[in-house]
C-alpha cells in the first residue's frame, strides 16, 4: 500500500479523543523500555522519565504514548520489562485507572496490535512478592493511531508513531525484528549501531519526515509523530508536521504538551543549583504556540 494512503487509513478509522482548551495532554514516544541489561536505552533516563510523569500526573495530564513504548525487538518477553520497571508501569496504571492513558504502537512494540498478546500481557502482571496476579491494564485497547480533535474548531490532530511511512519499519518488521535481535544487539557490545534505524541515520530520518511533511500538505491536518527521535515543531505558516523526540537522548527526555489552547515542546534533563544541589527540571524547547493559530492556518 502506497505509504501516504497508509497514513490516511490510520487517520480515517482512529478513534478520536475530543479535547477543549481546558485539556491538559502529554506525548511522548520512543521510551524503548527495556529488561534492565547492558543493552536497555530507557536506563539511564528511567528517573528522568519517572520525575517527568509524576508531574504530568499530579497536574492532571493525560498521557498518551505514540509508539515504541516497550523495546519488544531487543527482548522476547514483555513481564521481564514490567518486572524491571514495576516503578514506572505502577504509575501508568495509576494515570489507566484514571482514564488518562493511551497508548499507540510503534515498530518495536508491533506485536500489541494482537489483541492476544495485549490480553495476555498487559491486562495483568505477575507480583512476586504476593505470588499472584493483579490488574494491570485491564480490557486495554492499543491503537496505531489516534485523533485529537478540538470540540469548539473541529479541528483535526493525527497521531500515529510514524514507522507507516517507512517499508522497513513497518512492512519488514519481523524481518527487522530478527536482525535487531540476533545481529545488532550483540554487536552493540562491541560499540556498532544498526545503521538501518532511523534513529542513528540521518539518510532515514529525512526519507520519513519527508513523507510524512507530504500527507501533512495533501490531507491540511496536523500531525504528530515520533519514530525519528528528533524532535520537530514547525512555525505557523510551515507544514504542520510536528515530532515528540524520545526518552532515550542522551541526558534527557522530550515531549509535547498541549496545554491551555497551546502547544509546546519541552525537555527534562538533570540541572543544577547555585549551591550545587541537582534536580530533575522541564524546560521549553519551543513554543508554546496557539494552537488556534495552526488551525487557522489549515483552513487556508
Amino acid at each position: 500500500m502506497n505509504k501516504l494512503k497508509r497514513i490516511s487509513k490510520v487517520f480515517a478509522s482512529a478513534e478520536e479523543i475530543p479535547f477543549d482548551d481546558s485539556s491538559r495532554i502529554i506525548l511522548m514516544s520512543d521510551v524503548h523500555r527495556g529488561d534492565g541489561s547492558w543493552s536497555d536505552d530507557f536506563s539511564k533516563n528511567q528517573n528522568l522519565y519517572f520525575a517527568a510523569l509524576t508531574h504530568y500526573y499530579h497536574e492532571n495530564y493525560t498521557y498518551i504514548e505514540i509508539g515504541d513504548g516497550d523495546e519488544l525487538w531487543k527482548y522476547k518477553n514483555l513481564s521481564d520489562i514490567i518486572y524491571v520497571h514495576s516503578d514506572v508501569f505502577w504509575l501508568l496504571s495509576k494515570f489507566f485507572n484514571e482514564n488518562r492513558l493511551y497508548l499507540i504502537f510503534g515498530n518495536h512494540d508491533m506485536v500489541k496490535r494482537d489483541d492476544k498478546f495485549v490480553k495476555n500481557n498487559l491486562y495483568q502482571y505477575f507480583d512476586e512478592q504476593e505470588k499472584k496476579y493483579l490488574p494491570l491494564f485491564e480490557n486495554i485497547k492499543i491503537h496505531e493511531g489516534l485523533v485529537l480533535r478540538h470540540t469548539v474548531t473541529d479541528q483535526k490532530i493525527c497521531l500515529i508513531h510514524g514507522h507507516q511511512a517507512s517499508f522497513l519499519d513497518y512492512d519488514m518488521w519481523r524481518v527487522r525484528r530478527f536482525l535487531v535481535r540476533y545481529l545488532w544487539r550483540p554487536l552493540e557490545l562491541f560499540g556498532v549501531n544498526d545503521p538501518t534505524t532511523p534513529a542513528k541515520n540521518y539518510d532515514k530520518k529525512d526519507a520519513i519526515e519527508e513523507k510524512l511533511t507530504e500527507w501533512v500538505i495533501r490531507e491540511k491536518h496536523m500531525l504528530i509523530a515520533g519514530h525519528t527521535h528528533r524532535p520537530m515543531f514547525p512555525e505557523v505558516g510551515q507544514p504542520l508536521y510536528f515530532n515528540d523526540g524520545s526518552s532515550i537522548h542522551p541526558r534527557c527526555i522530550t515531549g509535547i504538551e498541549i496545554a491551555e489552547g497551546a502547544i509546546t515542546l519541552v525537555k527534562w534533563d538533570v540541572k543544577t543549583k547555585n549551591d550545587g544541589t541537582l534536580f530533575i527540571g522541564r524546560e521549553v524547547l519551543a513554543g508554546p504556540k496557539k494552537l488556534k493559530d495552526y488551525f487557522y492556518q489549515s483552513l487556508e
